[in-house]
């Protein structure tokens, strides 16, 4: 099957225009000659290559979930939401996936269910609160509290990457001004002071030595980062270097806190949606494990569903794992006696949200001055081990 694109007037002799299906141009002149279109022009639809296919991202999900609890809360059938979706929509990849979803939902299935056929664009946890939301009839605030999560989830995730891109963005322009100078800006001063007659100072000897290797392995130099990258990658990709990797960043001395903190933040929060829905704990455990982001966390989580499951409290595995801080765990706990774990969960997860904003916030205003101090012990070594021979030389004249 391909795509047309067709031209023509219809009996009152208007313009008419349009895309259609077919196998072949043939079957498209047939079927417009049968709707009273004359002066066809049929053509196949060219096809379009994108670089970077566009997406439908978390973003998009959020504001369309706004929009369905709206309308549902409206009164309109929940087709007729999507047909009005599909016409307001301006993105492509929003609204394929709009119309699949709808045609899904023609077909007599509910939801929920239909969502679970689309996991890259309906995660787990949306798929569980859906479900929910029909079962008890209370989509459109289950919809409402679902684009509250999203929308503080998306807030969390742009803290950590800030934190995480910036000192690791320095050091790269670093590394690479620093390879730059080595392999092109200091052979050039060697030169000079080949001729110089006299023995050169030790931090010019030295920065000298680096240069050569720089030059003579330049492909070492450049392959090297890259090759790391893709190692880590790879290693990052099975199972026993995540959890290394997982348990080394949360090990690290400020930004495994920060991270520490956004995983708290992020299970307290989608634990308190599920449970506000109505999930089951056991199926909300699963659930709230898939969306840790870390595998040692993911663990720990379920490891306390195992506990659940044989009679025992939430709170007491957490505190076992060493992860969870202490004050979480109590609060945890506290929740569990007093039957508000919903609403205890939802307050430590406001709080540790405010923690990770301001470990953020400290964290960059301590990477400044060591990324200044690094830059300027590396750049400004390289330039005074440089001047050091012509200072030496003015001396002697």
């Amino acid at each position: 099957m391909a795509i047309f694109v067709w031209q023509g007037k219809n009996r009152q002799g208007g313009p008419q225009s349009g895309e259609m299906e077919a196998k072949n141009r043939e079957i498209v002149l047939a079927t417009l000659r049968r709707q009273g279109l004359t002066e066809t022009k049929v053509k196949k639809k060219p096809i379009e290559i994108h670089l970077f296919p566009e997406k439908v991202d978390e973003k998009d999900i959020s504001v369309f979930f706004r929009q369905l609890s709206t309308m549902i809360n409206a009164g309109l059938p929940l087709v007729q939401c999507f047909e009005m979706a599909e016409r307001g929509s301006e993105k492509k990849a929003l609204n394929k996936l709009l119309k699949d979803v709808r045609q899904s939902l023609e077909s007599g299935n509910p939801l929920g269910e239909t969502m679970r056929k689309f996991p890259k664009e309906f995660d787990r946890l949306t798929c569980a609160l859906v479900e929910a939301g029909e079962q008890g009839g209370i989509l459109d605030s289950i919809l409402l509290r679902l684009c509250t999560y999203k929308e503080k989830a998306l807030s969390l995730k742009r803290k950590i990457k800030s934190a995480m891109v910036y000192p690791a963005a320095i050091l790269a322009v670093s590394f690479i001004v620093t390879a730059i100078l080595m392999i092109f800006v200091i052979p050039i001063f060697g030169e000079m002071f080949a001729d110089f007659g006299a023995d050169l100072p030790a931090p010019t000897q030295i920065t000298m030595m680096v240069s050569d290797l720089f030059v003579e392995y330049w492909y070492l130099v450049v392959g090297a980062p890259i090759a790391l990258v893709f190692a880590i990658k790879s290693i990052y990709k099975t199972p026993k270097g995540r959890y290394q990797l997982d348990k080394l960043l949360l090990a690290l001395p400020v930004m495994g806190e920060v991270l520490r903190k956004a995983s708290v933040a992020r299970f307290c929060r989608t634990f308190s949606t599920l449970a506000a829905a109505g999930v089951p704990i056991l199926e909300a455990l699963d659930t709230v494990a898939e969306t840790a982001g870390n595998v040692v966390i993911e663990e720990v989580i379920l490891s306390s569903k195992v506990s659940i499951a044989q009679g025992q409290t939430l709170s007491a595995p957490l505190e076992e794992s060493g992860i969870f801080p202490v004050m979480v765990t109590q609060m945890i706990s506290i929740g569990e006696q007093t039957g508000s774990l919903e609403e205890m969960l939802s307050k430590i997860a406001d709080f540790y949200e405010e923690e990770v904003d301001v470990a953020v916030d400290n964290m960059q205003q301590l990477m400044e001055p060591l990324i200044m101090a690094f830059l300027g012990v590396v750049i400004g070594g390289l330039v005074i081990s440089m001047y050091l021979p012509i200072f030496q030389m003015a001396s002697i004249v």
